[in-house]
């Protein structure tokens, strides 16, 4: 018998999940959104779609009910209280979400439930979360850990040289949240967009990497001397969005503009998004580095992943949703045939201490042409 998938949010990563899920002849898989243009992209006849309003708590629970396996792939600042109703509810859950909540503070529930909840389980956070949870459970001390990650238009064009697939308010949101890093074994928290340095990548050239709030549960999960997480983009891009965050282009505090009451952050995510929408047959790239560093056997070690996934003009899904929306169908795939079992909340670096488990997803990404090569090195 078929297992019933619903994937929660038909926006640029959804999509593609629901898509490939629905390849699979072990799947019924179905896709809700509250935006009919979304819905109607999806001309795949495999997959059902819905139309409905998920955050009203009960229409999502009436939608909920039927279906054994959920990918919460909603807008980040829904994305909690989504995946929260979906645990009480009694639903394995694949989470894309990205929400700024600690999703640790559902485990309770999700044991409770004896249901299954991985999060993060995107590209970074998720794959950079594996591969570093991978990694490390392959050393016997962590010293370094450095994640560099960017989605990147092909094609540069000024002022921005910046495109999203993700809604520019949820971008915005990684611009303003302090980062939070390791340092000398202590959490230390720095301004974002600071520390710039420049990278060479092959195929692309020089990018700079500044600091983002990405590291999230691996803050807690992995025990290393150093750990940061750094976002990738065109040189020169980081002072441009410092500009607009000193200026208070991302206030959130309402200002009278002739007697209409507008928070800057809304006016400023509102003309953004007409220059960062990435348009349909748009090339992108998704480039990421991980470099985990530490002692094996006595020996210094170092790990090395890259990733180079670029827009795929064939299925014309844009390289993002790839690398995010397939990494999260694999753990679907991973979750749906029995191979992973363990209820409560799981985070990717925790799938990672399983090489079952890595090389299941790794491989399934092959399949799809997303390929992280690896780089071990003793030294």
């Amino acid at each position: 018998m078929k297992k019933n998938i619903l994937v929660l949010g038909s926006g640029l990563v959804g999509g593609p999940i629901a898509l490939d899920l629905a390849k699979d002849e072990a799947f019924s898989v179905s896709i809700a959104d509250i935006n009919r243009n979304a819905l109607d992209r999806i001309s795949d006849k495999r997959v059902r779609k819905i139309q409905a309003d998920l955050s009203m708590e009960n229409e999502l629970a009436a939608l909920i009910c039927d279906f054994e396996l959920v990918v919460n792939a909603v807008p980040g600042f829904m994305g909690f209280q989504t995946l929260k109703q979906c645990i009480a509810a009694g639903k394995d859950v694949v989470d894309i979400a990205f929400y700024p909540e600690d999703v640790f503070g559902l485990s309770e529930l999700a044991k409770q439930k004896q249901v299954r909840v991985i999060a993060d389980m995107g590209v970074a956070p998720g794959m950079s979360n594996l591969l570093t949870g991978y990694a490390a459970s392959k050393l016997d001390k962590v010293k370094n850990v450095e994640i560099f990650v960017g989605g990147l238009p092909k094609v540069r064009q000024l002022p921005w040289e910046y495109k999203a697939v993700f809604s520019p308010m949820d971008v915005i949101e990684e611009y303003t949240r302090p980062a939070r890093l390791v340092e000398q074994g202590t959490m230390v928290i720095k301004s974002p967009l600071t520390e710039i340095e420049h990278l060479e990548f092959s195929g692309i050239g020089t990018l700079e990497a500044f600091n983002s709030d990405g590291l999230r549960s691996l803050l807690f999960t992995v025990e290393a001397e150093n750990m940061k997480e750094k976002t990738l983009r065109y040189p020169g891009y980081a002072d441009k969005i410092r500009l607009l965050a000193e200026n208070g282009f991302f206030d959130h505090e309402k200002i009278d503009i002739d007697g209409q009451y507008i928070s800057p952050l809304d006016l400023t995510a509102k003309l953004l998004f007409k220059k960062w929408k990435l348009q349909k047959d748009e090339a992108d790239i998704t480039v990421m580095r991980i470099i985990v560093e530490g002692v094996k056997n006595g020996k210094n070690t170092r790990y090395q992943y890259d990733l180079h996934d670029e827009y795929d003009p064939q299925t014309g899904v844009h390289s993002m949703a790839r690398t995010t929306g397939y990494s999260a169908a694999m753990a679907v795939r991973l979750m749906a045939g029995g191979y992973f079992r363990e209820t409560g909340i799981t985070v990717p670096e925790m799938l990672g201490k399983n090489e079952n488990h890595v090389l299941f997803i790794l491989n399934g990404l092959k399949d799809r042409n997303i390929i992280y090569r690896e780089k071990i090195e003793t030294f």
